[in-house]
This record gives structure tokens, C-alpha cells and sequence, in this order.
């Protein structure tokens, strides 16, 4: 009877962990409910173009309308913060409001979600950090990118003051989702994406490089706008100053030209 109970448990702490069955890295990432994509690749790469260049053109369409024109870097701008602002409410937004059963769902940002987490399987798992910076990204980069794509059409002297803010944000949530992936494959040996060159280099790299880029250009158009404004500033109070010590140099020329008048007649 002893011996039986040993065999039993013996057999039984040898009996092997069953892995699951996805295609994300670490192989033993746990991803409940997990159901393949149904909808080609090309497909959905297709529909979300389409979409991103409808943001892009109906953006261009407001700014033509507008007189005077806007610049070009300004529209361009626009198109930028405007399509920011869309994807953080609705494409990260959808990522917020179901990411528990994300990886059970088709629709058209399900399976572009879990697409996408090939590169990053982070977004499957229920991270604390991802959940966490796409939370402030859709509750507060989102709006504050509308707010200054609107900023933009009407000229609003607040504009530089949002940009500034908004493209901070944004190159330092993309320093930390790298940092933070970067310190786990570092330290830990834990490698979040799948090491084809599609995944990497183009998902990871690529898809997260324009926050990279753009917020920087923008930061530093910004940064000379400023310079600028306050160059202008500067030389404004600098030309009101020395007409006022002109206005004081003739007040008192004229003020010594009285007193000698007034002598003369005492005399």
C-alpha cells in the first residue's frame, strides 16, 4: 500500500506542465482564451490604412478651409496630433476596455492587438506597466492631442504650451516601454517578441519610432517659436525702452529750454 502511494506520487510530480498553444514569446506566457486571428493579415493591414488615411485627409480638409492659410508644418502638425488623438481613445482605448479577453477577440482591433503582440506579448498578459501607461495614454495624451490639433486651427497662443507637453509624454512613455522591455530581456533572459525580423525590427522598432521622431521635431519647433517669441518680446520692451528715455531726453530739453527762457526774461 505504501509502495503504491510512493508510485502514485512520484508519477505524479513527473507528469509534464502542458504548454499553451499561441505563437508569442515567452513560449510560456500564460494568454487565457487565446484564439488565432480568423481575418488575413493583408486585410487588416488594408482596413486600419484606410482608416489612419481618413483621419489624415478629413485633418487636411479642415485646414484648407481655414482662412488665412495655415503653413504647411502646422497642417502637417494637425494631421499628426489629430491622428494621435484618435488612435489613443479608440485603438489603445479598445486595449483598456478589454484587456482581459483581448486574445479571444476578432473584430477588426482584436486581431491587429494580437498581431501586433507578436512583437510585444506584454499586451496579451495583463502587464502591470503596459496597462498602466496605455491607461494615461488614452485618459490623458489622447484628449490633451485633440486639444492642441485644435490649438493649431485657431491660433491659439496655448498651442506651443500643449505641443511641449503632449510630445514629452510621448518620448518619454516610448522610453520607458523600451527601458522596461529592455531591462526584463537584460536582466531576467525574458524576451517579449518573437525574434523574426518582421516582429522586431518592423512591429517593435518601426510601429513606435514615429513617436520617437516626430514628438522631437515638434519639440524643437516649438523650442524655436518660443526663442523667437521671446527675441520679439525682448526687442519690443527694448524699443519701448529707449522711446521712453527719448520721450525723457526731450521732456527735459524742452524743460531746460523753458528755464532758460524764463532767465532771460528776468533779465
Amino acid at each position: 500500500m505504501h509502495s503504491t502511494t510512493n508510485k502514485h506520487i512520484i508519477a505524479h510530480n513527473h507528469t509534464p506542465i502542458k504548454m499553451q498553444s499561441h505563437p508569442y514569446y515567452p513560449q510560456d506566457a500564460v494568454i487565457p482564451g487565446f484564439v488565432a486571428n480568423k481575418t488575413p493579415l493583408i486585410e487588416l493591414l488594408c482596413i486600419f490604412g484606410n482608416l489612419v488615411s481618413t483621419i489624415i485627409f478629413f485633418t487636411y480638409v479642415c485646414c484648407s478651409v481655414i482662412k488665412p492659410p495655415i503653413p504647411s508644418f502646422d497642417q502637417f502638425a494637425t494631421a499628426w496630433f489629430a491622428l494621435c488623438g484618435v488612435l489613443h481613445l479608440t485603438f489603445e482605448g479598445f486595449f483598456i476596455l478589454y484587456k482581459e479577453t483581448i486574445a479571444s477577440k476578432q473584430g477588426l482591433f482584436g486581431q491587429l492587438w494580437k498581431e501586433y503582440a507578436l512583437s510585444d506579448s506584454r499586451y496579451l498578459t495583463q502587464d502591470v506597466f503596459t496597462i498602466s501607461v496605455e491607461t494615461i495614454t488614452v485618459f490623458c495624451w489622447g484628449p490633451l492631442c485633440l486639444i492642441t490639433a485644435s490649438s493649431i486651427l485657431s491660433r491659439s497662443p496655448s498651442r506651443h504650451f500643449y505641443q511641449v507637453i503632449v510630445c514629452t509624454a510621448h518620448l518619454y512613455g516610448v522610453a520607458l516601454y523600451y527601458f522596461t522591455n529592455w531591462v526584463d530581456f537584460s536582466m531576467n533572459g525574458i524576451s517579449y517578441s518573437r525574434p523574426e525580423t518582421l516582429y522586431y525590427w518592423v512591429y517593435y522598432v518601426g510601429f513606435n519610432m514615429p513617436w520617437v521622431v516626430v514628438p522631437l521635431i515638434l519639440l524643437v519647433q516649438s523650442w524655436s517659436s518660443v526663442a523667437a517669441g521671446f527675441k520679439a518680446l525682448k526687442k519690443q520692451e527694448l524699443e519701448e525702452q529707449q522711446e521712453l528715455e527719448k520721450k525723457q531726453e526731450l521732456a527735459k530739453k524742452k524743460e531746460l529750454e523753458k528755464k532758460q527762457e524764463e532767465e532771460k526774461k528776468k533779465k
